[in-house]
């Protein structure tokens, strides 16, 4: 318990209405796709809406830390828009419903039915990663970078969390999603090496057609298998048992082919 001459009032008083507001419990309303963010409730501090089976693509970059603000900060600013600016604007061309950057990364939420749509949209993010991203920084600046990615799927809880809308200001209050798939798929992805996809298995049950589990057939036209497995019951961090690692990017001569095809296999 906070003691009167540990904390000045003003701030113990804020800490007392959100400690009276966790002890008044919590109503949550099922809803069966992301919804605008416009509709993410923040009037009713008890509301919370339920999701089921959210997917979340996250993206991270590597070798950020060496990048430097004090001494490159053109190189620096021009690094970080690429990779976040893309990351927004590939994720809401393949029509993920909310997006969000974090730091040096940032994430894409997908309904249940876009499984197909958010690794589409991953192995494009690798793809420009790859061939673009870690070409021109490293050309600029010297530096070596690289792009992290992971992918889960799990139901989820939000709300927006901060103040009220007052005057047309918005900007204290943020989206919490409150579940597994953000901070699975985070984990996941800080487990990969540039130009590796992880993604959970609960995830990789939802595509199962060819187009996504073996190869085109280049260069030599034999299709192979594209997954390899990796055991996650000994890791304490994750709740599933294994997750499915993915190597490949898009294929320079069937790439936008497959991609299309693979888009066109959601419900």
């Amino acid at each position: 318990m906070i003691q009167d001459s540990q904390i000045p009032e003003r701030f113990r008083k804020v800490i007392r209405e959100q400690v009276e507001l966790f002890n008044n419990g919590r109503s949550v309303t099922q809803k069966n796709s992301i919804p605008d963010t416009t509709d993410i409730p923040i009037e009713n501090p008890k509301h919370w809406l339920r999701i089921p089976d959210v997917i979340c693509v996250y993206v991270d970059m590597i070798g950020s830390t060496k990048l430097s603000a004090e001494q490159h900060d053109a190189s620096t600013a021009g690094a970080y828009q690429l990779f976040t600016g893309t990351a927004v604007k590939l994720f809401s061309e393949f029509e993920s419903p909310y997006i969000d950057v974090r730091g040096d990364g940032a994430f894409a939420l997908f309904d249940r039915n876009q499984a197909y749509r958010a690794f589409a949209a991953a192995v494009t993010f690798r793809t420009f990663a790859k061939e673009e991203f870690v070409k021109r920084i490293k050309d600029e600046s010297d530096v070596d970078v690289g792009c992290h990615i992971g992918i889960d799927m799990r139901t989820v809880l939000v709300r927006k969390i901060g103040l009220k809308r007052q005057g047309g200001r918005s900007d204290r209050q943020n989206e919490v999603w409150a579940g597994k798939p953000v901070n699975m798929a985070a984990k996941l992805a800080s487990m990969t090496a540039d130009g590796e996809l992880l993604v959970s298995d609960r995830y990789y049950e939802q595509i199962t057609d060819d187009h996504v589990r073996y190869s085109c057939g280049c260069p030599n036209n034999t299709k192979v298998f594209l997954w390899e497995t990796v055991p996650m019951n000994a890791n304490p961090n994750f709740d599933f048992s294994t997750a499915m690692k993915l190597k490949s990017l898009w294929c320079a001569k069937h790439g936008a082919e497959y991609c299309e095809a693979i888009l066109g296999l959601d419900e």
